[in-house]
């Protein structure tokens, strides 16, 4: 399940540089997370580093986007595990 964050965002900027995914960006009126990019930090931390250094706990899960601990560590894989080049 990708994260949300909810419209009493404060733009503080804390969650941003935390995400390893860089699944978190500047929307028109507040930070908004990226579902395809969110792994709720699987493979990077043990639970979501925006939730915990957000200072107003708006970041909650996202009932629309639900997935699995396995859905999100393979999510994992396909953005950050590459192939070593093949030799000719």
């Amino acid at each position: 399940m990708a994260l949300l964050i909810l419209d009493t965002c404060i733009n503080c900027d804390m969650c941003d540089p935390e995400c390893p995914n860089e699944a978190i960006s500047l929307g028109k009126k507040i930070y908004e997370i990226n579902p395809d990019l969110c792994t709720e930090c699987v493979g990077h931390y043990d639970k979501p580093t925006c939730e915990s250094v957000c200072p107003i706990n708006c970041i909650i899960r996202d009932p629309n986007h639900v997935e699995t601990e396995d859905q999100l560590y393979d999510k994992f894989v396909a953005l950050h595990v590459t192939e070593p080049d093949k030799a000719p």
